[in-house]
């Protein structure tokens, strides 16, 4: 295998790439992997216990690719995109996504989530977490309806012109279930790995029950609800039919998710993933409240939705395929009407026992893994350097390194892992970073350069393997 390095801040090719963090590389093929990390001078967050991580987990991988691509992804969050200080004595941590310069309620809670089995080992770490927290319940405050926020209310969001309610806290107002969904996924596991409930405080409460709110409000049982949304675009899925209100629904019982994971427009408006994700949400909510003796009547609430939306999807989620048995549908209508196929963003299909959905020998979520990764999935691309999922957010034979990850991150498999891990070394460009989506024939045509959720996903994948199956990493 040939050596790769990019060095910073070189011209030694024309037309050299921008990269993680904004540091500008050039492509030199023949010298020693150097570390794509900003100096630490100028990474924006540095964790010793993070730092300490990778220098153990490199010493653990022969493969000195792989070593490498590791020691530049998995921190890249911490490097690249954290902007932490405290206000009103209370810490706050905003986490851009990358190379746009706006949080996600989803992509920050993802990109800080490999972390957190650290958190008691590191001080600053621990205020990081509590940071995001504070700032997600913020933001859920603002506007339960936003996907993602602008810093402030000076910074400028890029989709000022959308017809609807926009505030100038916001940067974009996609309605998507999971956005709600991460900010408790965060909250619980941080409370039950450090025990630590002083960020629950009346703020992050009331965000709990705007959630549930909200989460009532979409299933829209007595009118279209309270949320809708149109776009001067020449993009089909940036946009919502009906009058900005989506397709219709038959109220039964589940969510509406007016957008899916990716930004991208559902067709059938009760996207199964997220309400999949929505019901272990309620539960965990309904749990830290009963714990921390608040709101007992919002936790028997949460609960109750929770059970409803799961009666629901027993119901209406599941389909008999005409290949595959019994599996997930990834859209419905409450009709009859459903959509199969599945899409890489998170939350999919393909990874609910990921996200503590099921367990990975439910033989229907086998049977939908098996269909999700066959070519009766329309958004399965099978090219010359790798297999994956993409979907309609960036088109055609276009993989997301995302799925390959959740793919080895939901196998038990050693052969299957092994692979998926040598097409993320053959598919990162020479980079040393994961991308938004590469070419399944061209790994050096892809998007988005500084994509940090990707980044630090990939790190805990090598994460889970140096844990879990430390000869299997040791053999790539």
């Amino acid at each position: 295998m040939k050596r790769r390095n990019f060095l910073k801040n070189s011209m030694l090719f024309t037309g050299g790439l921008l990269l993680a963090g904004g540091q500008s590389f050039a492509l030199s093929k023949d010298l020693i992997y150097i570390s794509n990390r900003p100096k630490q001078s100028e990474r924006k967050f540095v964790s010793k216990a993070v730092d300490k991580t990778i220098n153990k987990i490199k010493r653990s991988i022969n493969n000195q690719e792989l070593g490498w691509m590791f020691e530049n992804c998995f921190p890249n969050t911490l490097d690249t995109t954290v902007k932490y200080s405290e206000i009103d004595g209370k810490p706050d941590s905003f986490v851009i996504t990358g190379d746009i310069d706006a949080m996600w309620l989803r992509d920050s809670t993802a990109q800080v989530w490999p972390y957190l089995p650290l958190v008691e080992d590191d001080k600053d770490l621990k205020k990081l977490f509590r940071g995001l927290i504070n700032r997600q319940a913020k933001c859920i405050n603002i506007d339960p309806f936003a996907n993602a926020f602008n810093f402030d209310k000076v910074q400028k969001g890029h989709w000022d012109t959308d017809v609807t309610d926009m505030k100038p806290e916001i940067y974009e107002r996609k309605w998507e279930i999971d956005s709600l969904c991460y900010p408790i996924r965060l909250a619980y596991h941080y409370w039950k790995t450090t025990g630590d409930t002083v960020c629950f405080d009346a703020t992050w409460q009331n965000a709990m029950q705007i959630i549930v709110d909200t989460f009532k409000d979409q299933q829209r049982k007595n009118n279209q609800g309270s949320y809708s949304f149109l776009r001067v675009t020449d993009r089909f899925y940036d946009n919502l039919p009906g009058v900005g209100f989506g397709n219709p629904i038959n109220p039964v019982g589940l969510i509406v998710s007016s957008f899916r994971p990716s930004d991208d427009a559902t067709l059938f408006p009760f996207l199964i993933p997220s309400n999949y994700f929505a019901v272990v949400s309620l539960k965990q909510m309904s749990e830290m409240l009963l714990s921390l003796g608040v709101k007992k009547s919002l936790a028997k609430e949460a609960k109750d939705l929770a059970k409803e939306v799961e009666t629901a999807l027993d119901k209406y989620a599941i389909s008999e395929h005409l290949d595959f048995g019994e599996i997930m549908a990834f859209e419905a209508d409450g009709f009859g009407n459903q959509m199969f196929m599945d899409d890489a963003n998170i939350p999919n299909l393909l990874s609910l026992p990921y996200l503590g959905v099921m367990d990975l020998d439910n033989p229907i979520y086998k049977n939908t893994r098996n269909f999700v990764l066959s070519k009766s999935n329309p958004w399965f691309f099978k090219g010359k350097v790798a297999e994956g999922v993409g979907g309609p957010h960036v088109g055609l034979d276009m993989i997301w390194p995302m799925s390959i990850i959740m793919r080895a991150m939901t196998s038990t498999d050693d052969d299957e892992i092994k692979s998926c891990i040598e097409m993320l070394i053959k598919t990162h460009a020479g980079t040393g970073f994961m991308h938004e989506t590469f070419h399944k024939d061209n790994p050096e045509k892809f998007s988005r350069s500084w994509f940090a959720w990707a980044n630090t996903l990939f790190g805990e994948l090598i994460l889970k393997l140096y844990k879990e199956r430390p000869n299997l990493l040791a053999t790539i």
